[in-house]
């Protein structure tokens, strides 16, 4: 099979680093299975280990390698909630829905600590994340969302005044902060890698380089779902939809709703052991409180791992470092004249609302997208949410199903430009700190 450049992992510090991986097998041929899950990131490869661990036969298609996609090439932080938060929640969908959401909010990061344990998986798991205040403003929203997680059963939280961010920040942008201890930050490819071995491990099936070219629902009238590639078949009783942002337009109801963005990340070359402890003495992640923030965290062997921006509708900058070094720089002048080792994008899907979109197709296809920048916690609990629900267990799995989604403005021809007029929007309250 042909296996194009476009779809090797792209030159990210992670796939520099990353652990070796079993040779890619791609699908050759016709098989049958419980569950066929199309896409081999945190959501899929989620779903597949909660699946296996019941007792299903599962097989997982990747068009191009495990981790390929946003999950690996992410700012690797375990940050908890959703993209918007649960107060959002509560005014969109009312409050019944927000009791059954509200506590999940905080399992994504549970449940990638007891993979990592379950599976001995090594991925420089770090503990602790710091959201940075620039103003009074930011900070009285900190101290809204500290009661908030609060009142939802999560007491892990402590707020930082100036003068202890100062202490764990080594930048004097910030006026306070919250901690949060059941954060934390991990190498996000070597994470995917790790899962996808333990797919492998409990008995299930991943094929790399096995793009799905259609997707027949009820063939013969015999409910099920078939699944072809170009070289191969899937007969499964159910499947799952888990490409998010790279799953294009293979399902036309799954693209609506939602719009492919890309966000951009540097890794410096390697600092000094002292002046890593200078920036970050505890390694700590960082993601400052703007609308389009910035976010930022120690690697394994110090080096500077800083991103930010959005670009709507998921095009490539032309020059990642030109974008991404002034705001490095802006926070961490100390660093002028360090050495940026590596550039990369990737894509997340965005939905007006900014919270997932899970639902049903029919009887027995399920999906999961949408995580809006917010998916390394949430895709691990969507995993868990989606063997519920083929399992018949299906409480969150439905309360998210209820929450309702609208088409950007502008149909497809216009949602990027009006997105980032609204960014903008957004942007310029918080230079002006309103």
């Amino acid at each position: 099979m042909t296996r194009s450049s476009e779809f090797q992992y792209p030159p990210s510090y992670y796939a520099a680093s990353a652990k070796p991986a079993p040779e890619s097998l791609s699908l050759d041929g016709e098989i049958r299975c419980d569950v066929c899950i199309v896409g081999a990131g945190y959501t899929g490869l989620s779903t597949a280990i909660h699946l296996l661990e019941r007792g299903l036969d599962v097989v997982v298609l990747e068009q191009a390698r495990v981790g390929w996609g946003a999950s690996g090439r992410n700012g690797g932080q375990i940050v908890n909630s959703y993209s918007r938060d649960i107060d959002a929640i509560e005014s969109s969908a009312g409050q019944s829905v927000a009791d059954v959401l509200g506590p999940l909010a905080f399992e994504g990061g549970r449940i990638i600590r007891d993979l990592v344990a379950r599976y001995n998986i090594d991925c420089d798991l770090k503990q602790g994340g710091i959201f940075a205040a620039f103003n009074k403003k930011q900070m009285a929203e900190l101290e809204h969302q500290k009661a908030l997680w609060e009142r939802y059963g999560y007491d892990r939280l402590e707020l930082l005044d100036s003068s202890a961010i100062g202490r764990e920040v080594a930048t004097e942008r910030y006026v306070g902060g919250l901690l949060d201890h059941g954060s934390g930050h991990i190498h996000p490819l070597n994470l995917a890698l790790g899962e996808a071995a333990a797919v492998r491990q409990l008995g299930g099936h991943i094929y790399e380089h096995s793009q799905v070219q259609s997707v027949n629902r009820n063939p013969n009238g015999q409910g099920g779902a078939e699944v072809l590639t170009e070289h191969g078949r899937v007969q499964a009783r159910t499947l799952v939809l888990a490409g998010n942002a790279y799953l294009g337009g293979l399902v036309s109801e799954l693209s609506a709703k939602s719009m492919p963005c890309g966000t951009q990340v540097v890794a410096t070359e390697p600092l000094s052991d002292e002046q890593a402890r200078a920036l970050i003495p505890k390694d700590y992640c960082v993601e400052d409180c703007n609308y389009l923030l910035d976010y930022y965290r120690l690697s394994a062997d110090k080096r500077l791992l800083y991103g930010g921006g959005v670009v709507y509708g998921a095009r490539d900058p032309a020059d990642i470092e030109r974008l991404i070094r002034p705001k490095l720089l802006k926070t961490f002048p100390q660093l002028e004249g360090v050495k940026i080792d590596y550039c990369w994008t990737g894509n997340f899907l965005m939905t007006l609302s900014r919270l997932p979109q899970v639902g049903t197709l029919g009887d027995n296809i399920f999906y999961s997208q949408g995580c809006s920048g917010h998916g390394v916690t949430y895709t691990h609990l969507a995993g868990r949410l989606l063997c519920e629900k083929i399992l018949g267990e299906s409480a969150g799995f439905d309360a998210f199903a209820s929450l309702k989604h609208y088409p950007f403005p502008g149909g497809h021809r216009f949602q990027a430009p009006l997105s980032a007029m609204g960014a903008w929007y957004y942007s310029m309250k918080d230079r002006l700190g309103l």
